[in-house]
């Protein structure tokens, strides 16, 4: 696909980025075929392809509008059309630059902004949650089960295994899974302690910077990239083995810190570095001998996170460890397509991700499971609350040596 800068931002990196992705785009369509968006909307401004179109008209001198910012806005960032492209366009990175220049250029009513901002303000800072947090605790019992997921009673084994092996990896505590669900770090480092292996945390480190990088808020995500860069530097320095992510949204985009911190000559080849010794847990139990490892086998419907699958290209290892440990995984249909949940879009945009977390479940509870399992946090608090089935962490299966290990691992949400 042809594509002329406009004179007014020639040579600006990201527009050069954006016009190198542009022109590996053959517009052939494919995309469209295995795009949530367009399968339910039918619209071409809101498939891969036609947003492509929208971003390369702003690259070309295009106003920036509104209309164009409801498209990109609708799209999940899934990255489906980056798996299904035959000629391997970026379109993520593509469509976060988009949607930095329009918000910037194209300024939003007054409630979207605010909401936005509140978003950036409170999720990302558990330590600015956890007074909320723990009133909505308080109030539970007369909030909706929308809400009442994300407060959970359910307990959190605080049972944390000392760093007593030569293997050390650090992990990610993040900032919503932190408050909503510690319990699945906490099954890790149990996992990985049965196999001879150390899961160190960095208290310093907290949001991957995913929340406000995909929001438009740039330079706010990157810092928050820096100061996770920053407080594990010490610890790699010290030759720790990996950096193990068990929300795959947050894995994604710490893999991606060598990419997005690239122009920056303080933090370029310590970002790199971490890209590269960044695991999902599924990528490190593939590589071990799990024979020690004792589970209860149960019926499990696995819904893999696009984060897991079109992001970081781990489609069918997750999947691989629990059939190797006797879990009888279900078929599910159309397993490419997008649970809804997708970040901040769940909140942003609740009638597309109403529709497609519904035709999710569908497919999940089709064949009976008795547990749904994910490897994703946003996943998890999405679908619980219409589930008929529990949802849980995989690695929550794996933790306890069959014994029970939460709540919701027993029985659905409480509606």
């Amino acid at each position: 696909m042809q594509v002329r800068i406009q004179d007014a931002i020639s040579g600006d990196r990201e527009a050069e980025e954006a016009a190198r992705i542009i022109r590996a785009c053959v517009h052939c369509g494919f995309c469209n075929a295995t795009c949530p968006t367009y399968r339910l909307l039918g619209d071409e401004l809101d498939g891969p392809r036609g947003r492509i179109y929208q971003i390369k008209a702003l690259l070309e001198g295009g106003r920036p509008t509104f209309n164009i910012q409801k498209h990109l806005d609708r799209c999940l960032t899934c990255r489906a059309c980056e798996t299904t492209c035959p000629s391997g366009v970026e379109y993520g990175r593509l469509l976060d630059i988009g949607r930095g220049w329009l918000e910037s250029g194209a300024p939003r009513p007054l409630t979207q902004r605010v909401l936005r901002r509140l978003l950036r303000f409170w999720l990302p800072h558990p330590r600015r949650m956890r007074p909320l947090w723990n009133l909505g605790r308080v109030l539970r019992p007369l909030l909706p089960v929308s809400l009442r997921v994300w407060l959970d009673p359910g307990e959190n084994d605080a049972h944390w295994p000392g760093p007593r092996h030569r293997r050390r990896m650090l992990v990610l505590d993040g900032c919503v899974q932190q408050l909503a669900a510690a319990r699945i770090n906490q099954a890790a480092a149990r996992v990985f302690d049965r196999l001879g292996i150390s899961l160190i945390r960095v208290p310093e480190a907290g949001c991957c910077g995913a929340l406000s990088y995909h929001l438009g808020a740039h330079e706010e995500g990157l810092d928050f990239m820096r100061r996770n860069i920053d407080a594990w530097w010490p610890q790699v320095e010290a030759g720790i083995e990996a950096i193990v992510v068990t929300a795959s949204g947050c894995g994604v985009t710490v893999k991606e810190y060598g990419r997005l911190l690239a122009h920056d000559p303080d933090y370029a080849v310590k970002a790199q570095a971490i890209s590269a010794l960044t695991r999902d847990p599924a990528e490190i139990l593939a590589a071990e001998d799990l024979g020690g490892l004792k589970v209860k086998p149960r019926r499990v419907a696995f819904q893999s996170p696009c984060t897991l699958q079109h992001g970081q290209r781990l489609n069918g290892v997750t999947e691989g460890v629990l059939q190797s440990l006797g879990f009888d995984l279900v078929g599910v249909e159309d397993p490419h397509l997008c649970c809804g949940s997708a970040g901040t879009y769940s909140l942003l945009q609740p009638k597309l991700a109403g529709e497609l977390r519904d035709r999710k479940l569908a497919t999940l509870e089709k064949a009976d499971p008795d547990v749904i399992a994910s490897a994703n946090i946003g996943c998890m608090l999405h679908l619980s609350p219409a589930s008929r089935r529990p949802v849980v962490h995989w690695l929550e299966l794996l933790a306890d040596q069959g014994r029970e290990t939460g709540r919701s691992i027993l029985s659905p949400i409480q509606r």
